[in-house]
């Protein structure tokens, strides 16, 4: 009985400690990051408490009360801010200076409202190289502002799958979109910035709608799945959204593909073209030699000398000579 009881216990504190260190979004450890907080309601803000959760303990970063002086503690003080366009309008992302190894942990955004009260975002700060890197693309979908974009997750015929999460994945974060888990019946709400659809349901349970969807929707989508067996599989997209500016990513490869082609296939012509310039560059100076010979032994020849045979020279050659009267020289 005490070893069951202790059993429980045990399965309590796994409970609770799980439940702590949930995340809604994971971010890269930088000197300058950034944590996302922003609240989607338009309810009455009353209160906003940042603090770091460190195993059960949590420390209390900062306390911001509108009209009231803002709290932050000591250990945080000209180290992390928020924005001043941030202050009021229910985003109360907060900003680090200089932060390092010290700040690998999982922090609380919890915004206390009315009328709908507590509503809390939970950001884990991870060292880690981009996360698009471990993210490779499976495939990818294409749609235009304003769809309604529906991704589905491609898993094997007849998996029993019973969990299932979608994740976005960006250079720096990974926001979870939506989860479901059939064999404990929960459904994960998204504290992501885009409002997103799913259904926690065998028929539905493997995809997600981006409803309205913006350029800032274009981007690595990631869906995580489990089956029954304890077998996972990962299926990632790439959604492109087709406006003038982020199809250019897209556009650029193929039409400087198209553009090389075309370069490689001119220079080849040109050294063709230049190869056979120069074999008949090559020939002309060999054939000059015969041609000049037989222009000057034809030159040589007077037109109006004929050629004389062998026979000719045989012939006797007469002359005709004038002749003078010979007159006897006078005396004198």
């Amino acid at each position: 009985m005490a070893y069951f009881t202790l059993l429980l216990a045990v399965l309590h504190v796994h409970k609770a400690w799980c439940e702590v260190t949930f995340w809604d979004t994971a971010v890269q450890l930088s000197e300058t990051m950034t944590l996302e907080c922003v609240y989607p309601m338009m309810d009455n803000l009353t209160q906003v408490e940042w603090t770091k959760i460190s195993g059960t303990e949590t420390v209390k970063i900062i306390v911001y009360i509108p009209n009231y002086r803002m709290y932050i503690d000591p250990n945080y003080l000209h180290r992390v801010h928020f924005l001043n366009s941030s202050v009021g309008l229910h985003n109360m992302s907060l900003s680090f200076y200089n932060a390092s190894e010290a700040d690998i942990g999982t922090y609380s955004c919890l915004f206390n409202t009315f009328p709908n009260g507590l509503w809390e975002k939970k950001i884990k700060v991870v060292q880690s190289d981009s996360f698009e890197i471990a993210a490779s693309s499976n495939g990818y979908l294409s749609a235009e502002p304003g769809q309604n974009v529906t991704l589905n997750c491609q898993l094997p015929r007849n998996w029993p799958v019973q969990q299932v999460m979608w994740e976005k994945v960006q250079p720096h974060q990974v926001d979870i979109l939506a989860s479901c888990n059939l064999s404990q019946g929960t459904r994960y709400t998204s504290k992501y910035l885009r409002t997103t659809w799913s259904k926690c349901s065998q028929e539905s349970l493997q995809s997600v709608i981006i409803p309205n969807a913006m350029a800032t929707d274009s981007g690595l989508y990631r869906c995580q799945s489990e089956a029954s067996t304890g077998e996972k599989e990962t299926f990632v997209v790439r959604l492109i959204i087709t406006d003038g500016r982020t199809n250019k990513h897209f556009i650029l490869p193929i039409a400087g593909g198209s553009v090389s082609l075309l370069l490689v296939i001119l220079i080849i012509i040109i050294i063709i073209f230049y190869n056979r310039r120069r074999r008949r560059q090559v020939r002309t100076p060999l054939k000059e030699p015969r041609d000049k010979q037989s222009k000057v032994a034809t030159n040589c020849r007077s037109p109006t000398s004929p050629i004389h045979s062998i026979d000719d020279e045989k012939e006797d050659i007469y002359v005709n000579y004038p002749t003078f009267s010979r007159r006897p020289k006078p005396r004198f």
